[in-house]
């Protein structure tokens, strides 16, 4: 896997028995506290391994800082965060690299192992298949709602949580069954991922609004108009793609849309075993819900959102 096809991830066949997953990622503050925004980067950076169906080994830090203009604690507690995540998915890091900048950014760079046999694109997709969502979306608009000073204090614990939460137990019990494509849900939005995998898959998709898991309040706060940019975008460039019920509430389908910070992973398997994979989830304490299917082939993939 590398250029040909975009995928979460890289992939490199070393052998029959084993291939080397190489992804890098990072971010600019998504939360005031540097210890949650070094979970939260750690966590957004180890994900496109879990959904390539590998398990991270090695990581090195990515840091861009502004060390004229902030306290050397905040890259500490940005490191510590970082590094408690790192060890929470039993990754050890090796290494980094750090550089004056104007402005902070902080991230992994990741390196994971698979079978051959086994690697998970976001492009195989099947008709018939169930489409499982294992986080709540909402991450950028609840973000825009904090930034605004609107959001309770339990609302910004929901929020960080879900963002800081790794995907490594969701990629455990989604082992366990026959899935056919996983990718992770991040800055194109859930509806533009989705559409990533129609258009990989050259599948029609159906995208079901009221089974997918909302933060609290989120949708109070996309109809107060705090959506970022990012959602239309990503709306305006995914267009000719999409079909979008005309009943549908504005904010909702904002919210397809809303880019998202450290997502969860999206799963197509079998529908005769989604049920049996979300409650396994459930029992790990994950909110997975099935939210779509894959209804039929299509000559460049598209996505009905209803």
């Amino acid at each position: 896997m590398g250029l040909a096809k975009p995928d979460d991830a890289g992939v490199f066949r070393l052998n029959s028995q084993t291939a080397l997953i190489q992804t890098l990622d990072f971010l600019t503050p998504v939360t005031d506290d540097p210890y949650e925004f070094g979970q939260i980067a750690a966590a957004n950076s180890l994900s496109d391994v879990y959904a390539m169906g590998g398990t991270p080994v090695t990581v090195m830090n990515i840091v861009c800082f502004p060390s004229c203009d902030m306290e050397e604690e905040v890259l500490a507690q940005t490191l510590k965060g970082g590094q408690d995540k790192i060890n929470e998915s039993g990754a050890v890091l090796v290494g980094g690299h750090s550089v004056d900048d104007q402005e902070f950014k902080y991230g992994l760079s990741v390196t994971g192992i698979v079978h051959p046999d086994k690697v998970l694109t976001n492009s195989n997709a099947r008709v018939g298949d169930a489409i499982i969502l294992t986080k709540p979306i909402g991450t950028g608009v609840m973000s825009t709602a904090i930034k605004a000073k609107l959001a309770q204090k339990n609302q910004i614990r929901e929020a960080v949580g879900v963002m800081s939460q790794l995907n490594r137990a969701a990629a455990e019990v989604m082992l366990d069954f026959k899935v056919h494509a996983c990718t992770d849900v991040t800055g194109f939005g859930l509806a533009g991922h989705l559409i990533e995998m129609a258009r990989g898959a050259k599948k029609h998709l159906t995208l079901y609004s009221q089974k997918v898991p909302l933060l609290e309040n989120v949708l109070t706060f996309a109809n107060m108009g705090l959506v970022p940019a990012g959602a239309h975008k990503n709306r305006a460039f995914f267009k000719e793609l999409t079909q979008i019920s005309p009943s549908m509430d504005r904010a909702l389908v904002d919210l397809m849309f809303d880019p998202q910070t450290s997502g969860g992973l999206m799963i197509s398997l079998k529908k005769e075993e989604a049920d049996s994979c979300v409650s396994q989830m459930e029992k790990k304490g994950i909110n997975a819900m099935v939210i779509g299917e894959v209804s039929q082939e299509s000559s460049t993939g598209f996505l009905d959102i209803i």
